[in-house]
């Protein structure tokens, strides 16, 4: 699904539960979730996403690495990672 048809879904079920909402307003919206779910990671906390899992920040400690074409070790440096863990109930809704 791409972002426009995420906007357009997005209306179209705000429009069924009685809740006009604009394209605009729900591009907005979720440009403004990303800001704030980047800006939050990047501080090291946790972001909950109801009904589908939540969002946290993965430490990875440097390590040992080959280049695959010379077979050299290089090093590889240590790095923050975002992390997916899904939530229960998505986790039913994609196994009925």
């Amino acid at each position: 699904m791409f972002k426009a048809d995420l906007i357009n879904q997005l209306t179209e079920k705000m429009k069924l539960q009685g809740r006009e909402v604009s394209k605009a307003d729900a591009e907005a919206f979720l440009s403004a979730l990303g800001e704030v779910t980047q800006s939050a990671l990047a501080k090291g906390d946790d972001v909950t996403l109801p009904g589908l899992g939540k969002l946290s920040v993965a430490e990875r400690a440097e390590r040992e690495g080959r280049n695959p074409r010379t077979g050299e070790a290089i090093t590889i440096a240590a790095s923050r990672a975002a992390k997916f863990s899904v939530s229960k109930d998505l986790k039913t809704a994609l196994n009925r």
